[in-house]
């Protein structure tokens, strides 16, 4: 497919209803309103050609941003393309879920969780706590630098609830993904969440809700699946 080909297929699948949702949760013009299930019909004609892919992102269209994401090979994209990226996100669902998770299956991971996470910028603050979250729930923990991640777990109990709004959220699923997702260190996570109790972020005109560590982290210990790892977390 061409650009021009997959623009008017997203165009295509677009709707007003799913368009006023994105709007509510912060979306950014241009964009249709594409569900995410309705777009994936298209990762199978854009994943093989990975030019169209930059190329999708760089358009600056929400939809297509997505779809770029989920074809993008992770293991092959530079530091310089996910650190444009990263200034290319324009609101929280780029830089959590497009950039976060990206990231964390390339090959920088680590090296720009951490870089970002120290970011005056919020919303690359969010794309590096995201992308650490993520790269915890795919990376054997052998490959994990422990010393780190407690270090990270540390900072989360003593700054979370100072910190910018969609900061809040995301350090709270780190925590979520460090007890679930890293079995050394699932009581170190579990304490920092009993520490932290409720954290309140503004969602803004939706219906979403922030998750209370604890009681999410105990619904994982009795599904009995501590430590299981994810084989990605591009979705």
């Amino acid at each position: 497919m061409t650009f021009d080909e997959v623009m008017q297929a997203l165009e295509a699948m677009g709707s007003d209803q799913t368009k006023s949702t994105y709007l509510r949760h912060g979306a950014l013009e241009p964009f249709f309103g594409v569900k995410i299930g309705d777009m994936k019909k298209l990762v199978k004609h854009v994943k093989k050609d990975q030019e169209l892919v930059y190329k999708l992102y760089d358009s600056g269209n929400y939809d297509a941003m997505y779809l770029a994401g989920l074809t993008v090979n992770p293991k092959t994209v530079s530091k310089e393309m996910l650190q444009q990226w990263v200034k290319q996100a324009n609101w929280y669902s780029p830089a959590e879920y497009t950039v976060g998770s990206v990231t964390a299956e390339s090959l920088f991971a680590r090296e720009l969780a951490m870089e970002w996470i120290d970011s005056a910028e919020e919303l690359v603050a969010v794309a590096g706590w995201s992308a650490y979250a993520n790269y915890v729930t795919i990376a054997p923990d052998d490959q994990l630098d422990m010393t780190e991640i407690r270090k990270l777990l540390e900072r989360v109990r003593k700054t979370i609830h100072d910190e910018r709004n969609r900061v809040r959220y995301v350090m709270n699923n780190f925590v979520i993904c460090v007890a679930s997702y890293v079995l050394p260190l699932t009581e170190e996570a579990k304490a920092v969440a009993e520490a932290i109790g409720a954290v309140k972020v503004d969602v803004g005109n939706t219906a979403c809700k922030v998750p209370l560590a604890s009681d999410y982290i105990a619904k994982v210990e009795a599904k009995g699946t501590i430590g299981n790892k994810k084989k990605t977390c591009i979705c």
